[in-house]
């Protein structure tokens, strides 16, 4: 076996296409939009890069000439060391089952790390933010929701079995959204507090609202998620940028805000399920692609709903705000019109307690699990799991 650095168009190209050829066979497989994967690894797009220390590397790995796998190694300069020792990250990784192989590419990764100063890699993770391309599925072998890879079931054995353990569980919650009498009683006592607030009002935005919607979402955002463990605040430009490449996809319908007199205080934003648009894509976005994408869209094939994030800024916390705006919500979703069948939550850390009960409060329960592992290079040193947020830690 022989590794390879990817340096040249014709090696990515082989990269990109590796997981293609690997499940070609298994209907599950939904292949991402190329350029998206691409773009992880171009200094010129991926932010990540601007950071002091931030470099990332890829490897395709041949038998007999033939790719039989492929991993990327990286340094996040922000993130690197904020842990207990110096830790970097693998992702991107896609083998055959073959344990020979998967460590052949886990020891490049390792080696290249402790080259840099890192003395743990967590894996699989994104060279970025944690929305995308995070973890190892390990429960629920279906088609995966946008963002999230799919990987066959061995790819459990093929990380534990190099020493990787678990640092934290991701959860995928979905619920029926058409269903309406399976909330908790109190769940409505506490909603109805705010709901018959005068100043407060529950409602998805309009066209008329969109020139905000960046304004909103970057008010409720900062203070409900940022300096969170892992989070980090954005900024006016970042969140104008994410909503001008939202656009295209966006259902206002699913884009729900609480207010007070008219200033934002809470969100709960979701966006159509596009994997099951970007399946017939096949990764391309190209003329072809984009066509076939506005046809399925308008075609109406898509009846899921994808949670991105649910938030309330600290003050309103523990007065009805989280569920009012699920009730509001959910009185949409209820009514005719909306195509969406089920909503399924973007993942949800088991170091996030608070964050889980809000999902099951939602109704949600879980349908797959990822697992995100990091492998210590000092196998002497003992193994602490990802600190529960809310906990003390020393």
């Amino acid at each position: 076996m022989q590794l390879e650095e990817v340096t040249t168009e014709a090696s990515e190209n082989e990269w990109i296409e590796f997981p293609v050829k690997l499940y070609a066979n298994d209907a599950n497989y939904i292949r991402p939009i190329d350029q998206e994967v691409r773009d992880v690894f171009n200094p010129a797009v991926n932010r990540v890069y601007t950071e002091q220390g931030s470099e990332a590397i890829r490897w395709l790995l041949r038998r007999d000439g033939k790719v039989i796998g492929r991993i990327a190694a990286f340094v996040n300069g922000r993130t690197a060391f904020k842990e207990q020792q110096p830790t970097g990250g693998c992702g991107f990784f896609d083998c055959i089952d073959d344990q020979e192989a998967a460590n052949m590419l886990f020891d490049a990764a390792k080696h290249w790390l402790q080259q840099r100063g890192m003395e743990a890699m967590d894996g699989p993770v994104n060279f970025g933010e944690r929305d995308k391309f995070w973890g190892v599925l390990i429960d629920g072998f279906e088609q995966q929701n946008y963002g999230m890879f799919y990987n066959a079931p061995y790819y459990q054995k093929l990380f534990e079995n190099y020493g990787f353990r678990l640092y934290f569980k991701q959860f995928t919650y979905a619920r029926d959204i058409r269903k309406t009498k399976d909330f908790e009683p109190r769940f409505y006592e506490r909603a109805q507090q705010s709901l018959d607030n005068p100043d407060l009002a529950f409602r998805h935005l309009t066209k008329k609202d969109l020139p905000k919607a960046a304004a909103y979402f970057h008010e409720v955002y900062n203070k409900a998620w940022g300096g969170h463990s892992g989070v980090k605040p954005m900024t006016m430009d970042q969140c104008e940028k994410l909503f001008k490449k939202l656009k295209p996809v966006l259902d206002l319908r699913l884009l729900y805000f609480g207010f007070y007199k008219e200033q934002p205080i809470a969100f709960f934003i979701s966006i159509p399920e596009l994997n099951q648009l970007f399946k017939h894509v096949n990764g391309k976005m190209d003329l072809l692609g984009k066509l076939k994408f506005v046809y399925h869209k308008t075609k109406g094939s898509c009846n899921k709903a994808l949670g991105l994030v649910f938030g309330v800024v600290p003050e309103w916390h523990g007065k009805g705000v989280e569920a009012a705006i699920v009730i509001a919500f959910s009185k949409l979703a209820w009514g005719e019109g909306l195509p969406y069948e089920t909503i399924e939550m973007n993942w949800c850390g088991d170091f996030n307690p608070k964050m889980m009960r809000v999902c099951e409060q939602l109704g949600g329960e879980i349908i797959k699990t990822h697992a995100t592992y990091r492998y210590l290079f000092d196998r002497e040193k003992p193994f602490e799991r990802c600190p529960v947020i809310g906990e003390n830690t020393k």
